[in-house]
């Protein structure tokens, strides 16, 4: 099976740019710390298996200075016996900064690579669940800010929970220019009562109203440490269904999702989800709509 995978992260804990990952704290993935060393391109080719990487595009991963993180992303396929990943970058930036607009023209520039940016937003009310603490759509100069996307022709990427998924909609609406794709098929938190599920389902049904919004089906493993294909595969069909299948795309989050299944093992399971599709479909989820969105270079047949 070959892939373009659309959301992996790399890092080098020398560097000092993920100390979260340095010193591994309790939160929603669990015990993390298996995780906890060096890992780039080399390394998720070897636990590929028998999935073939055609494509990769690096999501910023925490770094406390994105800026490094991406210099050094840029050198990696330049570097004495480098793979060719990552064949694109989402890189990290604080848009509630005043110098949002230097911070994101400098990476830019650190790397041709560069297509779009993630902060994430998750904020949930169970400290466990819990990344920012804030609620960044909220405030004004991160508001402003994020109208530097279009200008700079960037895409975000966007990590929420289900209750907030409302005022990403209005975001959304608010910027037509900018291509939005949700992370980790909506991150269906609340999983204990029908509101959450409800929270979720109708929520991805209001970003799916939007044409500038794509999802990616992925992070599984996050909120669900002993997934099995039934349990993921109602939320990938409920995920299709609303934003059919030209704004869908699987991805990995490898190594993170590396906590609870193999690299094949992920990809195996799509693949079973989707068995009973045609060639067309299985192209376009599985690498022609990566490309598309990630505006990756060449075509290549799953």
């Amino acid at each position: 099976m070959r892939v373009v995978d659309p959301h992996v992260h790399f890092w080098r804990l020398d560097l000092g740019n993920q100390p979260w990952l340095e010193n591994p704290q309790p939160n929603l993935l669990g015990d993390y710390s298996p995780m906890a060393h060096d890992f780039g391109p080399a390394d998720l080719r070897a636990a590929a298996g028998d999935i073939e990487i055609a494509a990769a595009v690096h999501i910023e991963a925490d770094a406390v200075d994105p800026l490094r993180e991406t210099e050094w992303l840029a050198g990696l396929p330049d570097s004495v016996g480098a793979d060719d990943l990552p064949t694109a970058l989402v890189i990290g930036a604080d848009l509630s900064k005043p110098d949002a607009r230097d911070a994101l023209e400098r990476q830019i520039a650190a790397s041709e690579r560069v297509r779009g940016v993630r902060q994430i937003l998750n904020v949930h009310a169970d400290p466990l669940f819990d990344y920012v603490g804030r609620h960044y759509m909220r405030e004004p100069t991160w508001r402003a800010n994020f109208a530097l996307l279009a200008e700079l022709g960037l895409s975000f990427d966007l990590q929420i929970y289900p209750d907030q998924m409302p005022a990403a909609a209005i975001l959304a609406a608010e910027h037509p220019d900018v291509p939005f794709v949700i992370n980790h098929a909506g991150m269906y938190v609340d999983r204990s009562s029908v509101a959450g599920w409800r929270a979720w389902r109708d929520g991805l049904r209001r970003l799916a109203s939007l044409s500038n919004v794509a999802i990616k089906l992925s992070g599984f493993g996050m909120l669900d440490h002993d997934w099995k294909l039934g349990s993921i595969r109602p939320l990938i069909l409920e995920a299709i269904d609303a934003f059919g299948v030209e704004r869908c795309l699987f991805a990995s989050n490898y190594p993170v999702d590396g906590l609870y299944a193999g690299y094949d093992a992920i990809w195996q399971a799509y693949a079973d989800v989707v068995a009973d599709a045609g060639t067309a479909v299985k192209q376009a989820l599985f690498a022609d709509n990566a490309r598309r969105l990630y505006r990756l270079p060449g075509e290549e047949k799953v």
